[in-house]
């Protein structure tokens, strides 16, 4: 009964996502995956392309397999506390399972590999909470009322079903707040982080660690604060200027996790691209930047093109793209496919990201549950707190165009900017394997020409269409 279930259920997905389960391509077919702004084809498997000899008149994408640039660990979503409450308390058990699967499982699946958890609540929480609450005025500096039992139905069986299902999964988690007794506003909502609470914080991120690995969950990256430089005033955050973070992670956070939690790094600054002089800050302390490997920024503000310009001025640190949401805000399907995909998968790994989160993994129908915060976010897709029925939103097949083709470990080689409307990012995988993907924003179907050494195929796009193309390299 099991195996015809799983059979069943694997064929279902198989149609869902275009009728063949991705892998090289054999010989000299090079398979092509495409989605189309209006819709009528969701990461449809289309008709192969022929590596051959190629006239390369019109444009061309150029492709070095020889130029390396960063390794890549994958994209993902945040597993907020709304994502996690949704996918264990308002799906069957079989639902649940089958979406996991789908999501970070390959062959079939989306194969995400990438994850961020939150550190207490964000405004994706049915409560606002931290792992050490105190009655206002008073004070825990030992930790005694430490614990993670507030995520220990929710997110943590979710993220632990998830390892189980991607061992390569990699997880980094985020506080939107220090617990309140550490803070000038003894809240969670709003104020800074005191000077004489840096040493009761940095133990309280240890201890997160600690206990998640305790779990089998390990963290391989801390932020210290979520969007430092923004104090929300109806959901917990925390105002962390440069001289701060850097005070704290060269003098407490940094030292305690090398002595105690050696396989746990941190990222700077968790905030948008409109400030880049804020983790460059940072980075040019040098206490602190012995112990931060990189830097991870968000969408809302500023424009994308600083991630490189930041990585030319401190090439030893890693670049991680960690949120960016979608929203009713924005209606327009097509126009979401081309941003998603053409910012936030082929900009950010083209300046440098090792890894691509969006925000919340999942949201009910009404863009909850929260608490404060946005109105009316999306999420990758949308349960149906009623039925468990999902929806599968732009969101799901921009990241699929990548997450199905990059594998973790996976390089990005030289691709050239085609003119005009087209955007490109290519990739080679440990197996040698090929992922190439291409974003036609115009209003007009676009024929072109890719070319790789002295071979290379031809294939038209559709206006407003994303395609990724996946072959072997023999070499």
């Amino acid at each position: 009964m099991e195996i015809t279930s799983t059979i069943l259920r694997r064929a279902v997905l198989a149609t869902l996502l275009g009728g063949c389960l991705p892998h090289a391509a054999a010989n000299s077919a090079v398979q092509a995956w495409v989605t189309t702004g209006d819709q009528s084809k969701l990461l449809a498997r289309e008709a192969d392309a022929r590596l051959g000899k190629v006239n390369t008149a019109g444009t061309v994408i150029e492709i070095d397999p020889s130029k390396r640039y960063q390794e890549f660990q994958g994209f993902g979503a945040s597993i907020t506390d709304a994502s996690a409450y949704l996918i264990q308390q308002r799906m069957s058990p079989a639902q649940r399972e089958a979406l996991l699967r789908e999501l970070f499982g390959r062959d079939p699946g989306l194969g995400l590999s990438f994850t961020r958890l939150t550190i207490g609540a964000s405004d994706f929480s049915q409560t606002h909470y931290s792992f050490d609450d105190m009655p206002p005025g008073e004070q825990d500096p030992e930790l005694k009322r430490f614990s993670i039992d507030p995520q220990r139905a929710t997110v943590l069986p979710t993220v632990q079903r998830a390892l189980a299902i991607n061992p390569q999964l990699k997880v980094m988690a985020s506080p939107w707040s220090a617990p309140g007794w550490m803070k000038t506003s003894d809240s969670l909502v709003k104020g800074a982080l005191k000077p004489e609470a840096y040493d009761a914080f940095a133990r309280y991120l240890g201890r997160y660690v600690g206990a998640m690995k305790a779990e089998g969950v390990p963290i391989f990256a801390l932020t210290l604060q979520n969007e430092p430089h923004f104090e929300p005033d109806n959901y917990p955050g925390m105002r962390v200027n440069p001289p701060s973070r850097a005070a704290f992670i060269g003098g407490h956070l940094g030292p305690l996790l090398a002595r105690e939690q050696p396989g746990t790094t941190v990222f700077d600054w968790d905030h948008n691209w409109d400030e880049p002089d804020s983790p460059a800050a940072v980075l040019g302390d040098a206490a602190a930047a012995k112990y931060v490997s990189g830097v991870a920024w968000h969408c809302y503000a500023g424009n994308v093109a600083v991630q490189a310009q930041v990585h030319a001025k401190f090439p030893d640190k890693d670049t991680w793209f960690t949120e960016c949401s979608g929203g009713r805000w924005s209606p327009d399907w097509a126009k979401n496919l081309m941003y998603f995909t053409r910012t936030l998968v082929i900009d950010t790994t083209r300046g440098w990201a090792r890894g691509v989160l969006l925000w919340n993994l999942a949201l009910d129908e009404k863009d909850g549950p929260h608490l404060g915060g946005c109105k009316d976010c999306r999420g990758v897709v949308t349960i149906d707190a009623r039925t468990g029925e999902v929806t599968r939103n732009v969101e799901y097949y921009a990241l699929g165009h990548a997450s199905r083709f990059v594998k973790p470990g996976a390089h990005r080689i030289a691709s050239s900017e085609a003119a005009g409307e087209l955007a490109n990012v290519a990739f080679r995988n440990r197996d040698g394997s090929m992922a190439l993907i291409v974003a036609n924003g115009g209003k007009e179907a676009r024929a072109f020409s890719v070319r790789i050494g002295k071979q290379g195929f031809r294939y038209a796009l559709p206006a407003n269409s994303v395609a990724t193309f996946s072959w072997n390299d023999k070499r």
